[in-house]
């Protein structure tokens, strides 16, 4: 019986061993497979729980202007975030949404929203993004007080550094510029395009959690500071950009266009000193619609599909470039090159003539010319100054395909110019074995090959600057965060494509086109101005039945003798069968005359023009009336008394500024007599009603533009109707001819 008793009782400690030994078998392989097999995992499982790993924006890099400028530029503001975990009642709930709420400007439904992220189980909520640094210091205000400690709102409410994209002048340059998305990457222009450059490397900060998830002091934090992006120097000039914007965008309005586009060119670097294309956006808010036309043809679609899609395609139009991205038939713009081809290969010179009957028959075409009674004889610049299709026919003809070709290839219109802009597009030509004579009369003055803009203006600047094809580009330095210059843009010769000689010809030329031919609207007072209109037909972009669609257009070069700058404005459908020369040669002008004061070209007037030129007003103050009558007389001023006083007080305008000869100045004999009148519209008026409206209301008009015939009109003013000005004051007005043909 006790033998019996032993046994099982070591029977049940073998058994006990065995069990012993066995789970701790179990547990070894555990420990063992934790620790080998799911190390790793587990030590980054642990590592997530005990490090706060943020991430610090880097600064993108800032973009200016030729002048140093800011056009874009980033700032640090904040993200807001709840860690809803360490919310543990709704008392605490309720004071932090509410509060947040408050600070943040919430409506009711935004406020609701940030409740319900508060009861998510998750440990990071995103509540509110890219907020300025005031919102996040009341914030931070709110989590210090001393009543709110028994929230523990550092537990809960937390604060990212992050960065924001600010472009102070709104749309200024906006398709040139483009802009970022959410994530900081660039999506159009500039910001695309030099996106690498721009982009700084992130920084890090780590931060070491106890068991609760709280951070633990500063002394536990490793940081890795952000580096910031580099930042450009562009060649846009300011003042140029901001009165080709302008100009545009009157042109734009007053037509009712499709879109007005322009480049203006240092033609003597490549260098881009301005360039537009409307309808923009402004940067700051790119998803927004911005031209009156296009929200009133959206707005007259009933169906809520179709009118997003609408919508969604203006946005995205008015993001593009057209200067660049897009291809346009440049019309009659392009006899300037087949003028050098035709010079530079001797089959035209200066003295030769032809005869326009108002059509040339090309093999079973008939070709017209936009003048149907014809030119009659004229020689080479009066067929340039006309803008006669039959001769360049003639030019291009006497050529042939290969010498066509041969040019069409030198002025670097059979590839992309390859301008430090995104989305350059690929131009659309005949080759050399395609040219059939109909094909190659048509190219001879600018229609069938369709070119970009900045392709044109860039040809233009050979004609311009002696015969040389330079590289176009719009970034002339980038720079570190520290200031120091990384890269610095060299103009660059592609090749030479005219001799001097024929430059020096075509631009005498094309200066003829603006003081006798079509584009007298390019004249410029003090300047010589050479240019060149253009109309092409948007062929397959109308229905049947439909109004024929234009694109008009005018190049020009200032000054004409020793070229600066080189120009293209382009006007895309104008609701008025009006040419290049009527539409486009104004802006032109306009811009001319801020570009050279800009760039320190003093103007030379001849002695036709010296006769036109304001002069300064007289001091007449401290004088008597009779003695300012006189004064004023001798130069040539007519004089209006206000009051009863024998002694003149102040007058208008004051001494020193400038007044057209044969205007009139007000002089005051008694305090606090000053007169205001409400500026009249002089839109519409000639030279001569304009006068008399200005004399009527007690006011002098500064006549500018062109003015040499009988068919000219106001479309422009210093100051805008109705404004209040006092009496005598100096109202700039522009006058443009009305004559113009679609050539």
């Amino acid at each position: 019986m006790e033998k019996n008793g032993r046994k099982t009782m070591l029977k049940r400690m073998l058994i006990l061993a065995v069990a012993i030994v066995f789970l701790f078998g179990i547990d070894a392989f555990r420990i063992l497979y934790l620790q080998v097999a799911k190390g790793d995992e587990f030590k980054a499982k642990a590592e997530s729980q005990q490090l706060s790993d943020t991430e610090v924006s880097a600064m993108r890099g800032t973009i200016y202007d030729s002048e140093g400028n800011v056009l874009a530029q980033s700032a640090t503001v904040w993200n807001i975030f709840l860690d809803p975990s360490n919310i543990k009642d709704e008392e605490t709930r309720n004071f932090v949404v509410d509060n947040l709420s408050k600070i943040l400007g919430c409506n009711e439904e935004e406020k609701k929203e940030i409740y319900e992220k508060s009861k998510k189980k998750t440990r990071y909520v995103l509540v509110a993004e890219k907020i300025e640094n005031d919102l996040k210091e009341k914030i931070t205000k709110v989590m210090a007080k001393k009543e709110n400690r028994k929230y523990k709102l550092s537990t809960i409410i937390g604060t990212e550094q992050t960065t924001r994209r600010y472009y102070p002048y709104g749309s200024f340059a906006s398709p040139v510029l483009g802009f970022v998305g959410n994530d900081n990457q660039g999506l159009e222009g500039i910001e695309s395009y030099y996106n690498k450059e721009l982009t700084g490397t992130n920084g890090r900060i780590v931060t070491v959690k106890d068991s609760k998830g709280n951070k633990l002091p500063t002394d536990y934090e490793t940081s890795i500071a952000a580096i910031d992006g580099n930042s450009l120097v562009l060649t846009i000039d300011q003042t140029i950009q901001y009165y080709l914007e302008k100009s545009l965008r009157q042109t734009l309005e007053e037509y009712q266009a499709k879109g007005t586009y322009g480049i203006v060119m240092d033609c003597n670097t490549g260098a881009v000193l301005a360039m537009s294309s409307l309808p923009d956006f402004d940067c700051n808010e790119p998803y927004k619609l911005t031209y009156n036309k296009n929200k009133k043809q959206i707005s007259k679609l009933s169906d809520k599909k179709e009118k997003a899609q609408a919508e969604s395609l203006a946005i995205q139009n008015q993001w593009r470039n057209f200067t660049v991205a897009d291809t346009y038939v440049p019309g009659s713009v392009f006899k300037t090159f087949m003028t050098c081809a035709g010079l530079e290969e001797n089959v035209v010179n200066l003295n030769t003539t032809y005869t326009c009957g108002g059509s040339i028959q090309v093999a079973d075409r008939k070709m017209n010319c936009h003048y149907h009674p014809g030119h009659g004889t004229q020689d080479l610049t009066h067929g340039l100054m006309n803008s006669c299709n039959p001769f360049f026919i003639t030019i291009g003809l006497k050529l042939g395909a290969h010498n066509y070709y041969k040019y069409f290839d030198a002025f670097g219109f059979t590839q992309t110019t390859g301008i430090d802009l995104p989305g350059e597009a690929a131009p659309q030509f005949y080759k050399e074995d395609q040219y059939t004579r109909v094909v190659l009369a048509s190219a001879s003055f600018g229609q069938s090959n369709s070119l970009t803009p900045i392709q044109v203006c860039t040809g233009l600047c050979a004609v311009a600057n002696g015969g040389t094809l330079l590289k176009p580009y719009i970034v002339s330095e980038i720079k570190d965060a520290e200031g120091n210059t990384v890269k610095k843009t060299e103009p660059t010769e592609v090749r030479r494509v005219i001799s001097e000689d024929t430059s020096a010809k075509v631009r005498k030329m094309m200066k003829a086109v603006v003081d006798e031919g079509t584009g007298k609207n390019g004249y410029v007072a003090g300047y010589s101005v050479g240019g060149k209109t253009g109309t092409s037909t948007k062929l397959g972009e109308f229905k049947e039945g439909e109004k024929t669609k234009y694109i008009v257009s005018f190049a020009a070069i200032a000054p004409a003798d020793k070229p600066e700058i080189a120009m293209l404005i382009i006007c895309d459908e104008p609701n008025a069968d009006l040419g290049g020369g009527a539409i486009c040669a104004p802006v032109a002008a306009q811009v001319v005359e801020q570009a050279m004061a800009v760039r320190n070209i003093e103007p030379k007037y001849d002695e036709k023009e010296a006769k036109t030129l304001s002069i300064k007003a007289p001091k007449v103050v401290g004088e008597s009336v009779s003695g300012a009558k006189s004064r004023l007389k001798s130069n040539n001023l007519k004089c209006k008394i206000v009051g009863k006083g024998d002694k003149v007080l102040s007058q208008s305008p004051i001494a020193g500024s400038p007044i057209p000869s044969g205007g009139t100045v007000v002089v005051y004999t008694e305090k606090n007599m000053k007169k205001t009148v409400k500026v009249p519209d002089f839109t519409g008026l000639s030279v001569g009603e304009a006068n008399s409206v200005a004399g009527e209301h007690g006011l002098n008009i500064e006549v500018k533009g062109s003015v040499g015939s009988s068919d000219v009109i106001a479309y422009r003013q210093s100051v805008d109707k109705g404004s209040q000005v006092e009496i005598g004051t100096v109202i700039s007005v522009s006058f443009k001819n009305t004559h113009s043909v679609l050539d």
